[in-house]
């Protein structure tokens, strides 16, 4: 089969380009690394001259993945065409608002901004976590011990499972996680156990509210050794915006089992379609369990700031707050002025309603070329990823894929395939799976629509050349 392309973008040809052999040489640089590391009872063994069999990396390294190659080194700039469109990565290509980057340039102007902070937070981020997020929880929160600012949601959540986690302990997962629950879990002690939500795939529109838990199949996941559920609403990278009738099914599970739940809801302020995002912590008797990670990156594109806080109970917070202030410290000084100046102008500028209208355009226009293509997907009604369905995606058998692909599920060929052959990059689902269960994510492939309106149309134009492979 010849291939052709669109105009606008590359010559056909694919063979060992310099990102292909870039590839190449990332893994069989893992592949030594690990054949290092396996030397059996330490022998002494050397190659050209280096010494090669000294300390071997910790097991909880493998078991949480972290070294063997992900798809964020697969699927990386480097390695891909340079005028790639990355709709796979879930960063913005816009900056935050003027007025939030004026308030970190005032924050760096003076001596106490550019120094260390409690590690509870900045008193002024706290104050206005607990007035701009008190009405939604229901409770007038304590800014000394219900808040806690942390470096981003992940090392939020790093910290709960430090602060919580004895080794076994088991912690539910749904199923696709966001990749760093895994390590997460596993680098401090736990088990975790894997409850996938199940797609409707005989509809011809589904919708991220397609995708359902099996409540017998969660129960049977929980037992005695069950100590934490990680839940979030919406939903990375379904865009699944949980119902109230699902979540109090789960609240009756955790009070059942006794469960600590970590409700991540970094996403709260992209809701679509008029659903609502039902904060779990307000569920009955679910505020006394649960602790509400959210990120001032998600919420004012500004994801490299690493500014998240988690919200709960006193007796959640305070060991978890000894744990983060032995992972960090304390987090980013002038950034965390900057999003407490957000959160106090938001409201008044309707920020987040300009903004949440502003993605919906961005969801139509990526929709609206899968549409086009005639390409089933997942609407989401959360989020800012669309899952596409590549499952009659059909490419040449003589198609040059590199190593780091092959292996695993058959939607990474795909991803490659089109990052390579459309100019468009987006991530495969199945990384986000157990091994166990990567059939139902080899489906999809996951797009980024966090992107300028511009971007977005040039990349829909592009991907308009998938019909051929229809």
């Amino acid at each position: 089969m010849k291939l052709t392309r669109l105009a606008s973008t590359r010559p056909a040809s694919r063979l060992l380009t310099p990102q292909t052999i870039s590839s190449l040489r990332t893994y069989h640089h893992s592949r030594r690394l690990m054949a290092v590391n396996g030397q059996a009872n330490g022998a002494a063994h050397k190659a050209g001259g280096v010494r090669t069999n000294l300390v071997p990396f910790a097991n909880r390294l493998k078991e949480g993945r972290a070294l063997a190659q992900d798809v964020w080194s697969i699927f990386n700039a480097a390695n891909l065409p340079t005028d790639c469109i990355n709709l796979g990565q879930g960063y913005m290509n816009f900056s935050p608002p003027q007025w939030i980057k004026d308030a970190a340039g005032e924050a760096m102007a003076t001596v106490v901004g550019n120094h260390y902070s409690h590690p509870k937070g900045r008193p002024r981020l706290r104050e206005a976590i607990k007035n701009y997020f008190s009405p939604t929880f229901g409770r007038e929160l304590d800014v000394e011990t219900e808040i806690l600012v942390t470096s981003g949601a992940n090392e939020g959540q790093y910290s709960v499972l430090t602060a919580f986690l004895e080794d076994g302990d088991e912690v539910i997962m749904f199923e696709p996680f966001f990749d760093q629950y895994l390590p997460s879990v596993v680098f401090n002690g736990g088990k975790p156990v894997y409850v996938p939500l199940h797609p409707d795939r005989s509809k011809s529109k589904p919708t991220s509210d397609d995708w359902k838990i099996d409540f017998e199949e969660l129960r049977r996941a929980m037992n005695s050794r069950t100590k934490i559920i990680m839940l979030n609403t919406p939903h990375n990278p379904v865009g699944k915006v949980f119902t109230r009738e699902e979540l109090e099914k789960i609240a009756a599970l955790a009070e059942e089992f006794n469960l600590i739940v970590m409700s991540d809801e970094v996403y709260d302020s992209l809701v679509f379609d008029g659903k609502e995002h039902v904060r779990f912590a307000m569920l009955p008797g679910m505020w006394d369990r649960t602790v509400t990670v959210q990120s001032a990156g998600k919420m004012f594109a500004a994801t490299g700031w690493r500014i998240g806080w988690l919200i709960g109970p006193a007796w959640i917070i305070h060991p978890t707050l000894a744990a983060t202030t032995r992972i960090v410290f304390c987090s980013n000084s002038p950034m965390q002025e900057a999003v407490a100046a957000g959160l106090e102008e938001a409201s008044k500028r309707q920020f987040i309603e300009i903004q949440c209208s502003e993605y919906a355009e961005r969801r139509k226009i990526i929709s609206e070329g899968f549409d086009k293509l005639g390409m089933r997907y997942t609407l989401p009604e959360g989020t800012y990823f669309l899952l596409l369905d590549i499952s009659n995606l059909k490419w040449p058998d003589n198609f040059p894929f590199p190593p780091s692909v092959e292996g695993r599920g058959r939607d990474f060929k795909a991803c490659w395939f089109i990052a390579m052959e459309i100019g468009v990059s987006s991530i495969p689902v199945s990384e986000f799976y157990c091994e166990e269960h990567v059939s139902i994510g080899e489906n999809y492939a996951r797009f980024a629509f966090c992107k300028d309106t511009d971007t977005l149309r040039r990349a829909v134009e592009r991907l308009q050349g998938l019909s051929r492979f229809i």
